[in-house]
């Protein structure tokens, strides 16, 4: 199912490429490079609902958009390596890197591969409340719970609230007013128990969604991989706008230690949770200076200009996005065409 807003950016971007306004506008907008970011890498087939269908894309389709970036003329580094070239930028040539959120476990079985055969290195931001499962990939369960229950009650409020759930449009329309009670009537440390009790009275073990998440040692396979450099997501995955000052820190500063801990290498680089307007803002970018990160990534749509020189800590990607397996859209994406689209004419896309 394609909603109304997604059918106009495809024709948005399809208009762009076919009348030729996003290859003449490559050289002026193009900027000096992009940070793409991944999710889940695989091949699996999507749910029924296709409700996170969103964060997943197919190692084919990664393949498709290395080559073709190859062929555009990019060079792909790492994260510090962007960085140079982000203060010092090189005439000529534009950079890629590419980033992947929350450690899923294929991006070791299904994504390395294909970044091997390109060379294209990655920084994998892991959480470690995600790999201890002390929180969960709870929108991943939500799917689950609305895909199989005819209704859903949720505390709220001081009265419960009903979600129906009988018919595949209610299900659909269900998901998203979850999701937005979760973010915004329940707190970050409850959803985790929340959506559990959802689970469990839906009959659904939570176990399944958590082992999407690689384990610790796998994490230490990719760590000594001369490809991978290992982020931090922050512990719990928390929205960090949510949270007091002291407790946003501390979910930075914490989970790069632990991260530390377990392979042996402090993170120098992060990601926001969420990564939205409502998630990070200059209060979170000022914490994660004061957390000893050296860059920091969003989720705001946009490419890398000079002037991000001036907000590492605030640096927009581009998301391979698995409604958009198209290398047609990424190319025009690439343009810079769309950057201003997404941000109210602006270029220079920061928090």
């Amino acid at each position: 199912m394609i909603d109304r807003n997604e059918a106009l950016r495809k024709l948005a971007m399809n208009m762009a490429r076919y009348s030729g306004i996003a290859p003449l506008a490559k050289p002026l907008m193009g900027g000096l490079g992009a940070i793409l970011m991944l999710h889940h890498v695989s091949d699996d087939m999507p749910k029924p609902l296709g409700l996170n269908a969103h964060l997943t894309i197919t190692p084919g389709f990664l393949d498709e958009v290395l080559t073709l970036m190859k062929q555009m003329g990019y060079i792909f580094v790492d994260m510090d390596e962007a960085l140079s070239r982000i203060r010092k930028p090189v005439p000529g040539l534009r950079f890629a890197t590419i980033t992947a959120d929350d450690g899923y476990r294929d991006n070791l079985v299904e994504a390395l591969p294909v970044l091997e055969k390109h060379g294209a290195p990655i920084t994998v931001y892991v959480a470690p409340g995600l790999v201890e499962g002390a929180v969960d990939i709870w929108w991943e369960l939500v799917e689950d719970i609305v895909t199989i229950a005819d209704a859903v009650r949720l505390p709220g409020n001081g009265v419960s609230v009903e979600f129906d759930c009988r018919t595949e449009a209610a299900k659909r329309d269900s998901f998203w007013r979850i999701m937005k009670h979760l973010s915004e009537s329940v707190s970050e440390e409850d959803q985790r128990d929340v959506v559990r009790d959802m689970a469990r009275k839906a009959g659904i073990d939570v176990k399944p969604a958590r082992n999407n998440v690689m384990n610790w040692k796998e994490i230490g396979r990719m760590a000594g991989h001369p490809l991978v450099t290992i982020g931090a997501h922050t512990v719990h995955h928390f929205n960090l706008k949510r949270l007091p000052e002291p407790q946003a820190l501390a979910e930075m500063a914490d989970a790069a230690a632990r991260i530390a801990g377990a392979t042996g290498e402090m993170p120098r680089h992060m990601a926001f949770p969420y990564g939205f307007r409502s998630a990070v803002g200059r209060r979170e970018v000022e914490l994660a200076r004061r957390a000893g990160f050296a860059s920091a990534v969003t989720t705001r749509h946009g490419l890398i200009r000079p002037g991000h020189a001036r907000h590492l800590r605030a640096l927009p990607r581009i998301s391979l996005n698995g409604r958009y397996q198209n290398v047609g859209y990424v190319g025009t994406m690439l343009s810079g065409v769309t950057t201003p689209l997404a941000n109210a004419g602006r270029q220079l896309v920061t928090v």
